[in-house]
């Protein structure tokens, strides 16, 4: 079992960075969920980074962008900016900065990105991003335009091809919201190479599951969450760092009263008072949709198949890359 990968620095703008870490290598990005796409980026900067003994750092935007051009229809996000931060902290990032972006930072011509933000704010050495990254007001700005002024300012850039998977489709975080959409957790860890997890804190129900005999732990996930509702095979972290697997219900519980979404966990040979605790949850496996039962008995017996099936697969579960062995193991 490994122990939960240290806090990064987390840094609220790029004029904000501290003077020890200015001269690095600097990865851009939105990074939503951290795929291996993402990945295939912060390795190619961490490598720089390292055979150049320089800090690396990860500039990212909060809110997201297409949140703030389109904020009828905002962004469902994979990864929730501390949790972007843990996963990049995983990869070897010393430091992320949560550039503030709103319509006037936006507007910024792409020239004024490339000297304030990136040469005089950050003292970027290299730079490195994907090859469709585009910057600046209306989009102008792009790789070309950022090598032709990088030359002028001193600086390195690296561009990295679009990540593509076994099945020769880029991995994309659309791509993964409509895995999750489905259930498809194990697809959507394929495409992440890491199991899906999410952060909250413990919070009281209705305390239903104590009186069926599955006492669970109980998180509200975003309102954006566009996890599909149903039972799921699970692995959940304390705040301590310890793991414990179990099985856990997304939904409205039909059978009862179909109320607010809740993700409920109940914990295989736990016992103990959670409440108020920070904690992570990694999904594993999808085992049923949601249902609704003509009788308490019957959903009793349907959760105690639950539990078994999630048992069996936790059971045989192995990490799928050194990031998921840090977040999920």
């Amino acid at each position: 079992m490994e122990a939960a990968p240290k806090p990064i620095l987390r840094i609220g703008s790029a004029a904000a960075l501290p003077a020890p870490l200015r001269g690095g290598v600097v990865a851009i990005g939105n990074f939503d969920g951290v795929h291996r796409g993402h990945q295939a980026v912060i390795d190619t900067a961490r490598a720089i980074a390292e055979a150049e003994g320089r800090p690396l750092i990860c500039l990212t935007f909060e809110p997201h962008p297409r949140t703030v051009f389109r904020p009828q229809a905002p962004v469902a996000r994979l990864t929730p900016a501390p949790m972007k931060a843990r996963l990049l902290s995983a990869l070897g990032v010393e430091a992320v900065v949560e550039q503030p972006f709103d319509l006037e930072y936006a507007s910024h011509p792409a020239e004024t990105f490339v000297e304030e933000t990136l040469h005089r704010d950050l003292g970027a050495a290299h730079v490195v991003a994907g090859f469709d990254f585009r910057f600046g007001a209306r989009r102008h700005g792009d790789l070309p335009f950022l090598r032709e002024a990088s030359v002028r300012m001193g600086f390195a850039v690296t561009a990295v091809e679009a990540f593509a998977d076994e099945g020769a489709l880029v991995v994309s975080s659309s791509r993964i919201r409509e895995d999750l959409m489905n259930g498809d957790v194990a697809a959507a860890a394929g495409l992440l190479g890491y199991r899906w997890t999410f952060e909250g804190v413990i919070g009281h129900g209705a305390k239903l599951g104590r009186t069926l005999g599955y006492p669970t732990a109980n998180m509200v996930l975003g309102e954006d969450c566009v996890l599909a509702h149903g039972i799921y095979a699970v692995r959940l972290r304390r705040a301590d760092g310890s793991l414990h697997d179990g099985v856990a219900s997304f939904g409205r519980r039909p059978t009862f009263d179909n109320g607010a979404a809740l993700f409920e966990t109940y914990l295989f040979d736990f016992s103990g008072d959670l409440y108020g605790e920070a904690a992570s949850v990694s999904l594993f496996g999808f085992i049923r949709g949601e249902e609704k039962f003509d009788s308490v008995e019957a959903l009793v017996k349907r959760m105690d198949r639950d539990a078994e099936e999630a048992r069996a697969l936790l059971s045989g579960a192995r990490p799928l890359s050194a990031l998921d062995g840090a977040i999920a193991f």
